[in-house]
Order: structure tokens, then sequence, then C-alpha cells
């Protein structure tokens, strides 16, 4: 999937969600964890719920890897059955990885070749030779790490410089010269939604996905006011508010409200900027 073809995503839908699926094993329905694959079975039914409303899923890795081989193979059936069945959907694998190129290279192989996603999230912490080799595959995105919506993101990336340059900014500007917009997203948290107004004058075209909107308190308004471009631009990820909606046999359609609801946001958002 390319940089138009999200495009044409967001303007078909009038959207620009991206649903989490960082799917814990405790939060789950009671009565989903009888069956076989409770996990897949709850990710299935919170797809179904809300595939009308969203462009994109977002797997966390660390919900699954913590379940052992029964996680992994969750996760698997979780995104052959999206890319099998929703093929337009944009697919990102929520992994962070980042390490010596020929370890990036495995990982690369295991989310891009073993699994169909379309991107995976990185940290650019050890350099260029850690990125690179998710650039060797054709056709897939990777989502940097800029700045994030953590409480500790202040520890790191608001370091400052000689030049008077912010460490997240020094990442936005050295790894533009890896990549295009074709090819490279950045992470750029929603609880300082101020901040997208400076880093839109590094990154004018380059998607952001934005988390932070919602349970972490991010406003979306805020968001579209200082990081929305032309091409939108922006890939809003929520999780907790949508597939925790309601842990009760209603969670189908308390997940399909909340959805619904954010997208009608977006559509409003979106119309305002002559974008559909």
């Amino acid at each position: 999937m390319n940089y138009q073809a999200i495009f044409e995503q967001i303007k078909h839908k009038e959207s620009f969600l991206c649903v989490g699926l960082d799917t814990d094993i405790q939060k789950i329905p009671e009565f989903l964890k009888h069956s076989n694959d409770p996990i897949f079975t709850f990710n299935k039914k919170i797809v179904e719920a809300t595939v009308d409303h969203a462009i994109a899923y977002k797997p966390n890795l660390a919900f699954y890897e913590a379940q052992g081989k029964q996680g992994w193979e969750s996760l698997e059936k979780t995104v052959w059955y999206i890319k099998q069945n929703y093929p337009d959907i944009f697919l990102i694998a929520d992994a962070k990885r980042g390490d010596i190129g020929n370890t990036s290279t495995q990982y690369a192989k295991a989310f891009f070749e073993q699994l169909p996603f379309d991107a995976i999230t990185v940290s650019p912490y050890m350099g260029s030779d850690s990125v690179k080799p998710f650039l060797a595959f054709e056709g897939k995105f990777v989502i940097i790490l800029a700045l994030t919506s953590n409480e500790g993101a202040a520890d790191f990336q608001y370091f400052e410089n000689n030049e008077f340059e912010f460490l997240f900014e020094k990442v936005l500007k050295v790894t533009q010269q890896w990549g295009n917009k074709e090819r490279i997203m950045y992470v750029v948290g929603a609880t300082r939604a101020e901040m997208l107004e400076s880093i839109r004058k590094i990154v004018p075209e380059h998607f952001l996905l934005v988390p932070g909107v919602g349970a972490q308190g991010g406003s979306l308004e805020e968001v579209a006011a200082y990081g929305m471009n032309d091409h939108c631009g922006l890939i809003v990820n929520m999780s907790r508010n949508i597939i925790y909606a309601s842990n009760e046999e209603d969670f189908y359609e308390k997940s399909s409200a909340v959805a619904k609801h954010v997208h009608q946001q977006m559509r409003t958002l979106l119309k305002n900027r002559n974008i559909v």
C-alpha cells in the first residue's frame, strides 16, 4: 500500500481512524474466555464492529508476545483475517523494533514476509543501520518514533543541542535522508498537540501516526488543527476507548458506537479542510 492509496481510503471512508488492537486477555469479556482462541475471537468481533469507520488497525505486539505461542498464533490469525477480508485496510505492526542491521533485517522478514503487515513502528535510537533494513522491503512503510505521548518522553526527546534543536527535531531532519513520504511515517503523540505545528514545518507531507487521543487525554480537534495537511496526513490511533467500551455481551455494539462517533468527528474535520 502506498501513500496515495492511504489517502484514497481516507477520502473514501471520510475517516483517518486507526483502531489499536491492544488486546489484554484480562480485559476482554468473560464469556469470550471460554472460546478456543479468546484473543482472536475478540479481535474479529472488534474488527467487524469498527471496519466501516477505520482505515487502519494496529496490533500492539506486547499483548500477543506476553501470551507465548498462543498469543503469536492469535496475532497471525488476526492479521491474516484482516488482510484476506479487508485488503484495503492499512495494517501496522506496533513492534517498536530497532537493532543492528542484520537483526533488523530478521525483524523485517518476520513482519513483512511471514505476516502481511504494511508498516512497522521502529526506534531510531541506534541510527540509520537499524532502520534501513526495514526500508529494503518495497511497498512497506517504516513508522519512526519521533515525539511520543508518554510521560517519560521528556527524559530524552526534549534534549536540546548547541543549535537549540530538540532531539526529536534532529530525528525528523536526519531520517528524511533515509526515505521520503512514500516510505516513512512518524509517531507523534497527541498529548502535546501544539508541537505538531513546528513538526509540520520539518515534515510537511509525511503521514503522522498519532496515539494519545482519548484515554490518554489528547484532543482530536487540536491534533487536526495543528497537524492536518492537504492530504490529511494523519492516522489517529485509538485503542482502549474503542475496544474496551464494554466488557459485557454488548461489547460489539458499544465499540461500534464509539468508533462511529469518532468517525463523525473526523468527517467534519476533513470537510472543514475541503479534503472530502
